[in-house]
């Protein structure tokens, strides 16, 4: 997030991050900006083949230091206000998000328990990605002895938020999403929200019901932000936790700044965390399933699905095939960063839930190339 804030704060015309965000440590990669707009396709392309080419321009530049901490922990301070003080366990997964998010939440005003704050890029603790559950269960286990009010959890890079509730349980993004839709449309009247195809289907009717446009988008940060600028909506996120704010922010995903939202919503009603989603339809899902499958050969096989299944039920396939069976849905789609092609599912009952996930994944199992994690 200090990256995406120093192409707003400073005069430059580009940045360039070094990052695996939350692949395991042997990966690495650079995100590349051009001006304020993240780089994506076809231009990462054309990057790779200049490299490739080894056709490179030769000159001077020069080379200086900023300091973009202080400015940024001003700026947010002088947009979060909380209403109340409240005990927050933050869990950063010995990744960056533990140079700012302890001492920024604490000048907020709130009680703070560390856990696994100093960056550390062999992550000894646990992975640092918020969506897998294993991944939060040091979080889950603390907040609940703590009696803490919320539980905070970042990605490697600090762009992507996980929470767990007063009761210590998980808030999935697309949950997160519902808070925050409820929060900027009463204050935004009509204002487009932007999610992607992962969400769940609570947070469409949570946006129409609201009086809000809903837009379902394709998955991944920069495609997400190209949506944000075309639509001019006034939020944006991912069931991945990728949070872009353009209420009142730079409609980057900054989970840094996404946390504090979360908690200047929490300080300013009397319920817990816990008791502001039960107001939502009871649904019944699953998590991201990834199954391995071979780079080459993922968007082969998911365009093969996606064929199958668009002659037999309503779909929408603006990325992957999102299925719709009446009384749930599931997802196929290959994903943008590693050789997997991700799953989700979601139904009004457990049986249901059974239901469409075994018929997806029997269907599924007829490509040898892809692995399921319960094969």
């Amino acid at each position: 997030p200090l990256l995406y804030f120093s192409l707003f704060h400073l005069p430059v015309d580009g940045g360039i991050m070094i990052t695996g965000s939350h692949n395991p440590p042997e990966y690495n990669g650079f995100k590349v900006t051009r001006g304020q707009e993240t780089l994506t396709g076809e231009d990462l392309q054309e990057i790779q083949r200049l490299i490739e080419q080894g056709a490179f321009v030769h000159g001077e530049g020069e080379l200086s230091q900023a300091d973009v901490i202080t400015p940024y922990l001003r700026l947010v301070q002088e947009k979060i206000h909380l209403g109340r003080r409240l005990h927050v366990v933050i869990d950063c997964g010995n990744g960056t998000a533990g140079v700012l998010a302890p001492t920024l939440i604490r000048e907020l005003g709130c009680q703070v328990t560390e856990l696994y704050c100093e960056p550390d890029g062999h992550f000894p603790h646990h992975h640092p990605d918020p969506t897998v559950p294993e991944n939060l269960r040091d979080l889950i286990q603390t907040v609940r002895e703590q009696e803490a009010d919320v539980g905070l959890a970042y990605d490697g890079d600090a762009d992507r938020l996980g929470a767990v509730d007063d009761r210590g349980n998980i808030v999935w993004g697309d949950q997160l999403m519902v808070l925050f839709a409820r929060d900027i449309l009463s204050r935004h009247p009509g204002a487009s929200i932007i999610f992607d195809v992962k969400c769940s289907q609570n947070l469409v009717q949570e946006i129409v019901a609201r009086g809000g446009k809903p837009i379902m988008w394709k998955t991944g940060h920069s495609l997400i932000k190209k949506k944000l600028r075309e639509t001019q909506a006034a939020l944006a996120g991912e069931m991945s936790g990728h949070l872009f704010f353009a209420d009142d922010y730079f409609g980057y995903d900054d989970a840094i700044y996404a946390s504090c939202r979360l908690l200047q919503f929490l300080s300013h009603t009397d319920q817990p965390l816990s008791a502001l989603l039960e107001s939502l339809p009871r649904t019944y899902s699953t998590p991201e399933i990834r199954a391995d499958c071979p780079e080459e050969q993922k968007f082969e096989v998911v365009k093969a699905l996606q064929e199958y299944f668009s002659s037999r039920y309503e779909v929408i396939d603006i990325d992957g095939v999102r299925i719709n069976f009446g009384y749930g849905w599931g997802l196929i789609r290959a994903s943008n960063t590693q050789p997997v092609i991700v799953l989700r599912f979601e139904a009004d009952t457990p049986e249901h839930l059974r239901e469409i996930r075994q018929r997806i994944e029997n269907k599924l199992r007829e490509f040898p190339a892809v692995r399921l994690p319960s094969d």
